[in-house]
């Protein structure tokens, strides 16, 4: 079968076409037939830095949609040649990936194959982030950093289903910020960001702030609340080195910290993550969430794509198109 690989770390050009033997499924798990996989900034760590890469050669890509192509011993409730959207953890850049049978989802309903590749890992964490972890309440303030990204898009739209009282996002240019506003944000900010929370929230601060971004950003973030605020990490796409909040940081206003990984949770408890997912694929079949596909690539030109989402002026949801 066709698929993408790195064969060593480097900039997009080390994704490079492979022919190789098609996988099959294990207990509890289940292989696909790849319509479409989803990019995540994650891939593109995972080809620079070798993000949790366990071994080259490496094919990247968490999440696919497309038809069952078989099931595994034991799996229950899933069929061959059924619609499903998954997460995979790596291997979708591929015309077969293989997922655990936990994180195998039937598709929305009105959710056709294209829509449904963006929505494995951006929903369930955007989903996440609001309600499981980030637990905003009605009138709350939340504040966003990347908030024209795929997650950041969806997280502007829970938040104000959600009753949040403002929702805040940070972007990296001016020409996101009309995309973020079309999203569910209430007023967005270029670069420095802190300042202007500052005085949008006339000095109060905001009650949660999530931050996909890491470093100074992370610090700014937290740095932005109010008293009792909330941060939650979510990621580091700046590749700073980790650093510490404690007592001194944490005490005077009552601050808490917490962070989420999806990827980390759908190996330490996939049975409560699939229970997230459901919640948050409910809000694509309802209506409350969309998830605008922006950008759509062959595989065979997925260093194409990593080169559009590595200028950081890309909105919303890229994918590379794979089968039929």
């Amino acid at each position: 079968m066709r698929a993408v690989e790195i064969q060593e770390y480097g900039g997009p050009e080390v994704l490079r076409p492979a022919e190789v033997p098609v996988p099959e499924p294990g207990p509890g798990r289940v292989s696909i037939d790849v319509a479409y996989a989803g990019l995540n900034f994650a891939d593109l760590k995972a080809r620079a830095e070798g993000y949790r890469v366990p071994a080259l050669p490496f094919r990247p890509g968490l999440e696919v949609s497309g038809r069952v192509r078989a099931v595994g011993a034991g799996v229950t409730g899933l069929a061959v040649g059924q619609e499903v959207a998954a997460l995979t953890g790596g291997g979708a850049y591929a015309e077969v990936a293989v997922a655990e049978a936990a994180l195998v989802f039937p598709l929305p309903s009105g959710t056709d194959l294209r829509t449904a590749a963006a929505i494995p890992t951006v929903v369930p964490t955007a989903y996440a982030l609001v309600h499981a972890v980030g637990r905003l309440q009605p009138g709350e303030s939340v504040l966003v950093q990347s908030a024209a990204g795929g997650v950041g898009t969806v997280i502007g739209q829970l938040a104000k289903a959600a009753g949040a009282g403002a929702v805040y996002g940070v972007v990296s240019t001016p020409a996101k910020t009309a995309y973020a506003l079309g999203h569910g944000y209430d007023d967005v900010f270029v670069g420095d960001f802190e300042k202007a929370v500052r005085a949008a929230t006339g000095e109060r601060g905001v009650d949660l702030a999530l931050d996909p971004v890491g470093g100074e950003s992370l610090k700014a973030s937290l740095a932005s609340l109010s008293v009792f605020g909330r941060l939650v990490s979510f990621g580091n796409a700046s590749s700073a080195e980790p650093w510490g909040v404690g007592q001194q940081e944490l005490y005077p206003t009552g601050l808490s910290v917490a962070g989420f990984s999806i990827l980390g949770l759908s190996r330490t408890a996939p049975a409560t993550l699939r229970t997230l997912a459901e919640q948050a694929f409910a809000k694509v079949a309802d209506g409350t969430v969309t998830v605008p596909v922006t950008a759509e690539f062959p595989l065979a030109e997925a260093a194409e794509a990593h080169r559009l989402m590595g200028t950081r002026t890309s909105t919303g949801k890229l994918l590379l198109r794979v089968g039929g």
